[in-house]
């Protein structure tokens, strides 16, 4: 049994965390782009210079960027009996990407989490994650251009799965054991087994 999960919603709606619980629950790994872009940086490779100057800028790694990096993340011996995409695809161009890469493997998703989370929730869910974590990429500007981004160019590829009958819609708020029920009972309905 696979399983091949994205998790969709807007900064601040425990995409990270519940992606987390979700993998280990079904025995897959998380692949969160934001992590691995953040290794890129602390790093300090070339990519991660590159990585460093768009993040801080509140900009988004560019698609080609992005695709490649992830590409060669599922191509890794424990992403073949399926995995957890956060963060990607996070528009239309990267559905493409990889729907193309996933044909490839003969491969498609067996679900698209979208964890729905008023915006003034998101916002307030960010401030204090900056506020406790000290995260220089988590200033109020910042914190608006991410989420009209999320709304302009990463809101659409959910109707785009949706009409493929992917989408799995859940509301993400409430404590974190209740939303993480809420997933898997969602997958399990799917027919998708959690492991253990």
């Amino acid at each position: 049994m696979t399983a091949r999960l994205l998790i969709v919603g807007p900064q601040g709606s425990g995409k990270g965390t519940q992606g987390v619980r979700i993998a280990e629950a079904f025995g897959i790994p998380a692949i969160s782009t934001g992590d691995m872009f953040r290794a890129a940086v602390s790093g300090g490779s070339e990519l991660g210079e590159r990585v460093k100057a768009i993040i801080e800028a509140g900009d988004l790694v560019p698609d080609e960027l992005t695709s490649a990096v992830v590409r060669e993340r599922l191509s890794e011996g424990d992403a073949a009996g399926g995995f957890l995409l956060d963060g990607y695809p996070r528009n239309l161009g990267q559905v493409g990407d990889l729907d193309a890469f996933l044909t490839d493997r003969d491969e498609q998703l067996d679900a698209v989490i979208e964890l729905d989370v008023p915006r003034e929730e998101s916002i307030a869910r960010l401030s204090q994650r900056a506020a406790e974590q000290g995260r220089s990429d988590d200033t109020e500007e910042i914190i608006a251009n991410r989420l009209a981004i999320y709304e302009r160019e990463t809101a659409p590829i959910l109707d785009v799965y949706r009409e493929r009958g992917a989408v799995v819609a859940i509301d993400g708020v409430g404590s974190l054991d209740e939303i993480t029920e809420r997933i898997v009972a969602a997958l399990e309905a799917r027919g998708l087994a959690r492991v253990g």
